[in-house]
């Protein structure tokens, strides 16, 4: 039996609605992580695309990829992945999502030296619930219309489809490899932690009301930090004070002015953690 071809697909598609900026524009390697991860997959796929909503087939981060339009956008990732089934139905999808950073090219070549093409999809096992991984699989060709009949019956979940399916499981090479990146703070650990060790200390100066002050037992602090976003001084702080809140609830400022949660701190900065205001 001829291993059909093996081609790419980056799901693009999601909302980022818990991350309040697009995932795919994010930068964790020094370039958009949409770009990152194409080129990625690219490396042992025979062609590769974006899978994206009819809606943002022209923005930014998306054009100037090959693209899979979602036939059916509204039910999450099995959108796309049903998509490219029906688009190349003789070929064989490595599929991954968008917002991988800890991917490696170790664990996709593990993924592919252990294909079966024979099964529905070859997936990983979760490293923290042992439960497929939909979103850095291989799903073959025969899986398309088991795929168009689980969507019809009103199911959405990919990885409840790969648990009723006939998949080969493998271990992960990698423990951190598939955790995935969904909120302000989770962006912030993560680039802290891929960022290299040689890490520039600065002085900032924090500034804390309401609650957090409350939380914190002051108003404010001076410290020294290696922290090179808002986001991962947030996360830094965390660990020293008994926080409720998270970073997704705040706003914060930079210097007496609102700023993103990926901006840049530099040495000297004052850095204020904005708590959402109470009463009504």
């Amino acid at each position: 039996m001829t291993t059909p071809a093996l081609f790419g697909l980056v799901l693009a598609g999601g909302a980022s609605t818990r991350m309040r900026t697009d995932k795919a524009a994010l930068q964790y390697h020094g370039q958009p992580q949409l770009r990152w991860a194409f080129e990625l997959v690219s490396k042992f796929c025979a062609a590769s695309f974006v899978s994206v909503r009819p809606d943002q087939r022209d923005d930014a981060a998306r054009a100037g990829h090959p693209q899979i339009v979602d036939r059916q956008p509204g039910i999450g990732p099995i959108a796309g992945i049903s998509a490219a089934l029906l688009e190349q139905p003789k070929a064989g999808w490595l599929v991954l999502a968008c917002d991988l950073p800890f991917l490696t090219e170790r664990t996709l070549l593990h993924l592919i030296a252990h294909r079966d093409p024979q099964k529905i999809a070859t997936a990983y096992r979760s490293a923290h619930d042992g439960l497929p991984e939909p979103l850095c699989a291989i799903w073959e060709p025969a899986a398309r219309e088991p795929v168009l009949a689980y969507i019809a019956s009103g199911k959405q979940c990919p990885r409840k489809f790969l648990i009723n399916s006939d998949t080969a499981l493998l271990d992960l090479p990698e423990h951190q490899a598939l955790d995935n990146v969904n909120t302000v703070e989770e962006f912030g650990l993560a680039t802290a932690a891929l960022r290299p060790q040689a890490k520039t200390a600065k002085t900032v100066r924090v500034q804390y009301y309401a609650i957090l002050r409350e939380q914190a037992g002051r108003s404010e602090e001076t410290l020294d930090t290696s922290a090179g976003t808002a986001a991962e001084l947030f996360a830094e702080l965390r660990q020293r004070h008994p926080f409720q809140l998270t970073s997704a609830q705040l706003k914060v400022a930079l210097n007496s002015e609102f700023s993103d949660w990926q901006t840049p701190l530099k040495h000297g900065d004052t850095v204020v953690f904005i708590p959402p205001v109470a009463g009504g």
